[in-house]
C-alpha cells in the first residue's frame, strides 16, 4: 500500500475508534455526523480489505488486523503531532487546564498530598485528576491524550511509551503497634501463626506478591481480604491482623494510624515504580513540567531517576 492511497484523516478516525469504540463518541470527538464516519469506516475497509471493526451490543470491537494495526498507527500519529507542537511554550503559573495521571489506590495515598500541593503554588490555574490504573485501559488513554502521565508498576506499558525510574521498595509486615511489642523483625513462625488482611489488588504488579507467598508454600491464616488498600490503616488500626504492603505506604500510614512495620520474613522482590508518558507527549512543553515536578518530588535514586526509556 502506498501512502498516498490513505487520508491522514482515517487514520486519526481509525485511531479514535480503537479508543472510543463507538461511532457516536468519535463523531462527537472529530465534530462529525455519524454517517461520516461510518461512510470513512467503509473506505478503511476497503482499503484494507477488512472489516476492521464490527458492531457488538459492547460496541465496535476491533478485528485482529485493526489490534495489530493500531499501534504502528497510534505511534506514527504521535510522532506527527509532536513535530507539530514541539515549539509551543508552557506558563504553570498563567496555565489553565486540567492534568491527569492514572495511579494505583497506593499511588493516591503517598503521592497526591504533596504532589496537590506543589501545584497549588506552582500552577495555581492546573487542575489534578487520577484515574485508576485498573479501572481504566491506561494505554488507550494514554494513546488518545486523556491521560497525561502513568504512575507505578506497569509492564504493559512498553512500546509507544517512555518511562522513568522514581524509586524501588522493598515489602514489610504492617500492624497496629503494641501488638508485637520489642520485636525488631517478624520470624517465619510469627508471620505464619499471625491472621492477616490480605489486599486482592487485581491488575497490579502487587497481586503478584500472593501468588509468589503462595509459590513459597507459606501458608497464612487469612481473616479479611479488601479490594483495595484505601482502608488499610483503618482495618489494622482496631485489629490484630498484619498486612504484607509495599514501605512507601507504610511509612505514610504508621503516624497517623497509630501503626508500626517492620522487614518481611519472606524474602519478596523489590519493586521499581516508574513514570510513564506517551511518545505523543514526549516533547510537549506540558508533559515535560510535569514530570519534572514529579521527579523533583518523588525520584529518590538521581542515577536511574536521570534515565528516560522509551519502548
Amino acid at each position: 500500500m502506498d501512502l498516498r492511497d490513505i487520508d491522514l484523516n482515517q487514520l486519526v478516525l481509525f485511531q479514535q475508534l480503537m479508543v472510543e469504540r463507538r461511532v457516536s463518541r468519535v463523531a462527537d470527538n472529530l465534530g462529525l455526523t455519524q454517517p461520516a464516519i461510518s461512510n470513512a469506516l467503509a473506505k478503511l475497509r476497503r482499503l484494507f480489505a477488512d472489516d476492521l471493526f464490527v458492531r457488538t451490543p459492547a460496541g465496535m470491537v476491533p478485528t485482529p488486523f485493526a489490534e495489530q494495526l493500531s499501534e504502528p498507527v497510534g505511534y506514527a500519529l504521535a510522532m506527527i503531532q509532536t513535530g507539530l507542537n514541539q515549539q509551543r511554550s508552557f506558563d504553570p503559573v498563567t496555565a489553565k487546564r486540567s492534568v491527569t495521571i492514572g495511579m494505583t489506590d497506593i499511588g493516591e495515598i503517598v503521592f497526591l498530598p504533596r504532589l496537590a500541593e506543589r501545584l497549588s503554588h506552582e500552577a495555581p490555574g492546573v487542575m489534578l485528576n487520577t484515574v485508576r490504573n485498573t479501572a481504566v485501559n491506561v494505554r488507550d488513554d494514554m494513546e488518545a491524550g486523556k491521560v497525561d502521565l502513568a504512575i507505578g508498576l506497569l509492564p504493559q506499558l512498553k512500546a509507544g511509551f517512555f518511562q522513568r525510574r522514581l524509586f524501588r521498595q522493598r515489602y514489610v509486615c504492617l500492624f497496629r503497634r503494641g501488638l508485637h511489642p520489642g520485636k525488631k523483625k517478624l520470624t517465619l513462625s510469627d508471620f505464619r501463626t499471625a491472621e492477616h488482611l490480605v489486599v486482592v489488588s487485581a491488575g497490579t504488579g502487587h497481586a503478584k506478591v500472593d501468588e509468589l507467598l503462595r509459590r513459597s508454600g507459606i501458608d497464612r491464616v487469612v481473616r479479611l481480604t479488601v479490594p483495595h488498600f484505601v482502608g488499610v490503616g483503618h482495618i489494622l488500626q482496631g485489629t490484630d491482623l498484619v498486612a504484607t504492603v509495599p514501605e512507601k505506604l507504610a511509612q505514610r500510614l504508621a503516624e497517623p494510624f497509630g501503626l508500626t512495620y517492620l522487614p518481611h520474613p519472606v524474602k519478596l522482590p523489590d519493586i521499581g515504580i516508574n513514570v510513564f508518558w506517551h511518545a505523543k507527549v514526549h516533547r510537549s512543553p506540558e508533559n515535560q513540567w510535569l514530570r519534572r515536578v514529579v521527579f523533583d518530588l518523588f525520584a529518590e535514586d538521581a542515577a536511574n531517576a536521570g534515565s528516560e526509556r522509551g519502548g
